[in-house]
């Protein structure tokens, strides 16, 4: 009887709260909110790239700043990044990435205003946002998949390169429907973010039901609506001195300088070889959408992987390859060289992503894993189209950055190596 006693209480004090945090928990609402959330964290980074040149003749910007325009974005990605885990463990995942999604959506609006100032410190508020992200994103995935994050990163990495591959070819299309000029296009993309806020509600809603309900009932409701958010586990200790967490962020930061580099200037270089302009765009357009499917595929062989040792060579040389194609025959190769690059970037991005859920095991080691790699990956990354831009003006063509980023190739070789050991932080 005694026994009895104890356990009613526990099915009676749970009966309000469940039903409430098991409907904000279903699967398709959170499903739904990762996916929109995605999509918005590279589309209003490629959305402005076929509108660089007309707001450099609205505000009469020199070469250089506006290579600023893309370059700022990826270097306060590095700058937020390692911010970004205490934000989650103080306030929670959920309410993060909602946050980070509104003042992403804030960010788009402000670069659309009528002045300079607006339009860098824009891309400053969108490169903090989407480092936010870029970094709570992993952590989530681990906490609410954690028999399928391997995939599940595979399905939101790709979900990001969808929006990118949109938002590069609606830009155009979306200035002439608004008509109103390169503002209107850019400015229209904060209501994506405003649309995937309003998805990402309920998984806030669903953390507050959570810490409402009483102790008692908490541990009933798990079996029904899985573990609670709060339960991310411990931060990893003396992770800048872990050499497996540095080959993660070298892999991950060469891999997006190289991504980065090419993506500032591979239609220029076809160009610069003789490819007619409208060629070279198709063919960039065309390595982008290659880079779903590495994106989507590579981490779903990553998760069915004990080491992803090979995984990452193949990567590397993939890479080598389509870089050297555009070194060999720019021209004549450049499909064969989008089709290998697009599979080699694309599948880069998704393996970086799946070593930070693979090589911890919790959500909150997760964040700060990612919150690392992605500080040191974007930091990177964003020296490479700067560099290369430099190195090619001193140079008059394109083989010496080239033959450098076939060196820098080799880095991720041996840092896939060792951040594909089969081993846990």
């Amino acid at each position: 009887m005694a026994v009895t006693r104890a356990q009613q209480p526990v099915v009676t004090t749970s009966s309000s709260a469940l039903p409430v945090r098991s409907r904000l928990a279903h699967p398709a609402l959170l499903l739904t909110g990762i996916l929109l959330v995605a999509l918005n964290m590279r589309a209003c980074l490629a959305a402005i790239s076929p509108m660089v040149g007309e707001i450099q003749h609205t505000f009469g910007l020199s070469a250089t700043a506006s290579g600023l325009i893309t370059t700022v974005p990826v270097l306060f990605q590095g700058v937020g990044a390692p911010l970004t885990p205490r934000l989650t463990r103080r306030f929670g995942t959920e309410r993060v990435v909602l946050g980070a999604v509104l003042v992403l959506g804030a960010g788009v609006l402000l670069r659309v205003l009528p002045s300079v100032a607006a339009l860098y410190a824009g891309c400053v508020v969108i490169g903090v946002a989407i480092a936010v992200l870029n970094v709570s994103m992993p952590g989530l995935v681990k906490r609410e998949f954690p028999g399928k994050a391997a995939a599940m990163t595979g399905v939101y990495s790709t979900t990001m390169l969808v929006g990118a591959t949109l938002a590069a070819g609606l830009s155009v299309p979306l200035e002439h429907a608004l008509g109103g000029g390169w503002q209107a296009s850019l400015g229209a993309w904060s209501l994506l973010a405003l649309v995937a806020a309003v998805a990402w509600l309920p998984q806030v809603l669903r953390t507050r039901a959570g810490r409402s309900a009483p102790a008692t009932s908490a541990s009933s409701s798990s079996s029904a609506s899985g573990p609670a958010p709060a339960a991310a586990g411990r931060p990893i200790e003396g992770i800048w001195r872990s050499p497996l967490a540095w080959q993660i962020s070298l892999f991950m930061g060469i891999s997006s300088l190289l991504v980065y580099t090419l993506v500032a200037w591979m239609p220029t270089i076809l160009a610069d070889h003789g490819m007619a302009r409208g060629e070279a765009g198709l063919v960039f357009a065309f390595s982008n959408l290659v880079q779903v499917a590495g994106a989507f595929l590579v981490p779903l062989m990553a998760g069915r992987m004990t080491s992803q040792r090979a995984l990452a060579l193949v990567m590397a040389v993939l890479n080598g390859v389509g870089i050297a194609v555009l070194l060999i025959a720019p021209v004549p190769g450049a499909w064969v060289a989008a089709t290998i690059l697009g599979v080699a970037q694309g599948g880069s991005l998704g393996l970086g992503l799946a070593f930070i859920v693979l090589r911890t095991d919790s959500a909150a080691g997760a964040a700060q894993l990612g919150g690392m790699s992605q500080a040191v990956g974007y930091l990177v990354a964003a020296a490479g189209p700067v560099g290369a831009g430099a190195l090619r003006q001193a140079t008059g063509g394109w083989t010496v950055p080239l033959t450098l980023m076939l060196v820098l190739v080799t880095v991720v070789a041996v840092a896939g190596w060792g951040a594909g050991r089969n081993r846990t932080l």
